[in-house]
């Protein structure tokens, strides 16, 4: 059966000098296999990833695994802490005002320049093995600058380290109010069907400092160049992905079983679990490039009622959102439509009614097709 080690990782220091720490499940199992890492809440308000991995947690406990699997809830306590009133503040350091997903780290010099070196009779698993160990150096120096780092970088370096170990990366996210997503790298298309999520999104190998990208952005490039060396197909089998589950500021157990479920489904395929007989879901699945979600700003500020619920296939021209104008109640002009400039699958919205212009009300499938 698994073995349950519990660890705690010092990720901050508040003002008083305490360290703040965030728990790390290690699941070790009986059978050699890969490692798979699954991290949540990196974003404060995103929490129900902690529910997910509660789920994961049970499963563990009787569901042998092959290898091991991290699990990092509430992997970030200070974005958790931040509040205003009832509402979580948690998407940004206050101290440094820096998107907590945002500083991750990838170089790609360091990635060619470590290709040039490879011996071409080296094996895939060697590589793999040198890569990660110089990769995690590169890592620690940074955590070890002289100049010091701002909190947020600090944070994702130190949960870099933890992930760069591991063959499948998670990080467990939510939307403002949002249907269920997942971000897909391009390069392992294939495994977007493996999840019982609806809506795909196909990343480019494009690095823009998130996880999920520090994470295959690095492999990705090292496939490539290998396997021009080598003049050969080669794969190190690494593969990571963002979920986003639903609305943030959330919590459903029930809906945390069913994203669970999802997740061993994946890891099923993968041949993490060696007696799981779950599958993912025969379900209709839409899919777009990362160019073509396009994000709809608002011309006027209003209050919104917001017609097109997430999930909603939508008509060019019918109606997304309705605005209310407070200074022109008396008028016919006091309320006007926001209409759909294209066919488009309405993915999350504005989590507030009351809207600035220039506000993201809604983030959106064009292009869309069936997977």
């Amino acid at each position: 059966m698994n073995k349950l080690f519990k660890e705690h990782l010092v990720v901050a220091q508040n003002a008083s000098g305490r360290n703040m720490n965030v728990p790390l499940y290690r699941f070790v199992g009986d059978k050699p296999g890969p490692k798979v890492y699954i991290q949540s809440s990196i974003h404060g308000a995103e929490v129900q990833g902690n529910v997910v991995i509660y789920q994961l947690i049970q499963w563990f406990k009787t569901l042998p695994i092959c290898g091991e699997v991290v699990l990092v809830p509430n992997c970030n306590p200070v974005g958790t802490n931040i509040k205003a009133g009832e509402y979580t503040l948690g998407r940004f350091d206050p101290v440094n005002g820096t998107n907590w997903n945002r500083g991750y780290y990838y170089d790609e010099q360091f990635v060619q320049e470590f290709a040039q070196k490879i011996d071409k009779q080296e094996s895939i698993a060697s590589i793999k093995l040198r890569f990660r160990q110089e990769m995690k150096q590169q890592l620690q120096s940074r955590l070890d600058a002289t100049w010091g780092l701002g909190l947020a970088q600090h944070l994702n370096l130190k949960l870099q380290q933890l992930a760069f170990d591991a063959d499948y990366v998670l990080d467990l996210h939510n939307g403002p109010v949002s249907t269920r997503h997942i971000y897909v790298p391009e390069f392992v298309k294939n495994s977007a069907g493996l999840f019982n999520i609806p809506h795909v999104i196909f990343m480019p190998n494009v690095f823009s400092g998130a996880l999920d990208e520090a994470m295959f952005c690095p492999w990705w490039l090292l496939t490539d160049l290998v396997s021009k060396q080598r003049q050969m197909s080669v794969d190190f089998e690494v593969e990571a992905f963002t979920l986003e589950m639903g609305s943030q500021e959330v919590v459903s157990f029930q809906e945390g079983e069913y994203d669970a479920k999802s997740i061993l489904a994946y890891l099923t395929a993968k041949n993490c679990l060696f007696e799981s007989e779950i599958k993912p879901q025969n379900m209709p699945r839409k899919a777009v490039s990362l160019q073509n979600y396009k994000t709809l700003f608002t011309k006027q500020g209003g209050i919104v009622e917001y017609i097109a619920k997430p999930g909603d296939s939508v008509k060019k021209g019918d109606v997304l959102a309705r605005v209310l104008n407070v200074d022109n109640l008396e008028s016919a002009t006091a309320t006007s439509e926001i209409l759909a400039p294209c066919d488009l699958v309405a993915i999350l919205h504005f989590p507030s009614a009351s809207v600035l212009s220039g506000t993201q009300l809604y983030k959106c499938f064009t292009e869309y097709f069936d997977l």
